[in-house]
């Protein structure tokens, strides 16, 4: 999986995340669904993504289509990477990693 540094004020729509992502619009709104990707605006017409939504739409694209996890397993999966990181961060400021 490799990973591309994006501003965090980008703003994408629902058809230029997919693209950026490589994913079908079914995934994408799957996963808004599923909490996994906050977009602003009410409907996926208007919905915006930021830059940290097109890193977490990379992920759930690698976990559904490579590790064929299904879209809530997606959340579980990726709430739990970010607690993992979060506790490592402690770790590291508190001098213990």
């Amino acid at each position: 999986m490799s990973t591309l540094i994006v501003e965090e004020e980008i703003q994408l729509t629902l058809v230029e995340l997919c693209q950026a992502c490589n994913a079908p619009a079914e995934y994408v709104s799957a996963w808004v669904y599923e909490g996994v990707l906050t977009p602003s605006g009410q409907t996926p017409e208007d919905w915006r993504f930021s830059g940290e939504s097109l890193r977490r739409a990379q992920q759930a694209r690698w976990l559904a289509r490579d590790m064929e996890v299904n879209a809530q397993g997606v959340g579980i999966v990726l709430d739990l990477l970010d607690e993992i990181a979060a506790l490592q961060s402690r770790l590291q400021r508190a001098g213990l990693r």
